[in-house]
């Protein structure tokens, strides 16, 4: 099941995409961390509009917004040629850390920065290196708390692109105060076209996760390619982690992490800061990944930062 969610006359609504990619809308008032929470109910609203409700547009003509608003978004590293890569902008011998093989890390982003696939993204205030990360998001659809990795795996419900932008010169900054990264990521997070089920990818399963080629341009221009079963840590692990001593909610997020190539600051570690120019006004940034849709979003000017001191 492929779930969609678009501006309409009455406002957001969410859709179900038939087998031709034309939204069916599901009744006005919902949203996907409601329909995720009782078990079932997502499909039961779907097979029912999909009998009786009347077709819409096609899915490259609708106004889409981002498939849900996420209560919590996780975001993780999971992927180890990224680490490297991307420490080697502080140490340039860096190598994957111990940690990354002991604990699947995360960061809290930020829910209000949720973008659609389509938005434009405006370059943070004060940010001279803008960035994206190329990403696949676990959505969870049953609260838990304290799972198993066995148990976990039944609480995620589906998957979504997820494309973090990262304002890495304000990040690097942040961090060398040893916390965050929590500015940097402020600004934007897009999420892709649609909300793909679990079952949707079963025939997929590959690893730790799926056989599922991801790539991202900018400008039309290849910029990196991967694959999602490249992730030395599986989503049931991060639910799992994510749920330790604490709880997991319907709608929460469950970013995997950038993948190799995923992203400007991990090729500037590797190949020197002036291999690719960061993200500037005018530029498109879009990533695709196999059965999961992707983004399309435009860079525009952002606002300066006010200044704030110390005291004032």
């Amino acid at each position: 099941m492929r779930i969609v969610r678009h501006r309409s006359d009455q406002g957001p609504r969410l859709a179900v995409l038939d087998d031709e990619d034309v939204l069916i809308d599901l009744p006005a008032g919902l949203d996907l961390p409601t329909l995720l929470a009782d078990d079932g109910r997502l499909a039961d609203t779907a097979d029912t509009s999909l009998r009786t409700a009347a077709r819409g547009v096609r899915l490259d003509e609708a106004d889409l917004l981002a498939p849900l608003e996420p209560p919590t978004v996780r975001d993780f590293s999971t992927f180890p040629e990224h680490t490297a890569g991307i420490a080697r902008n502080l140490d340039p011998n860096a190598v994957v850390p111990e940690e990354f093989w002991e604990i699947p890390a995360f960061y809290f982003s930020n829910p209000y920065a949720t973008v659609g696939p389509h938005d434009d993204v405006p370059v943070p205030p004060g940010c001279e290196r803008f960035d994206f990360e190329l990403e696949v998001a676990a959505v969870v659809g049953r609260a838990g708390r304290d799972l198993t990795v066995a148990e976990a795996a039944e609480h995620i419900a589906g998957f979504v692109v997820f494309n973090d932008f990262s304002a890495r010169d304000v990040q690097f900054h942040e961090m060398r105060l040893k916390l965050g990264p929590a500015k940097g990521k402020d600004t934007a997070t897009s999420l892709g076209t649609v909300f793909v089920t679990a079952d949707e990818l079963r025939d997929r399963a590959s690893g730790t996760s799926y056989d599922l080629t991801m790539r991202v341009l900018v400008n039309g221009e290849e910029i990196g390619t991967d694959r999602l079963d490249n992730m030395a840590w599986s989503f049931p692990a991060l639910a799992a982690y994510a749920s330790r001593g604490t709880s997991i909610r319907p709608g929460d997020l469950l970013g995997s992490g950038t993948c190799r190539n995923g992203c400007l600051a991990e090729l500037w570690g590797r190949y020197g800061q002036d291999v690719r120019p960061p993200l500037r006004p005018g530029d498109v940034v879009t990533t695709e990944v196999e059965l999961l849709g992707g983004t399309r979003n435009r860079i525009v000017p952002g606002t300066p930062p006010h200044e704030i001191r110390p005291g004032a």
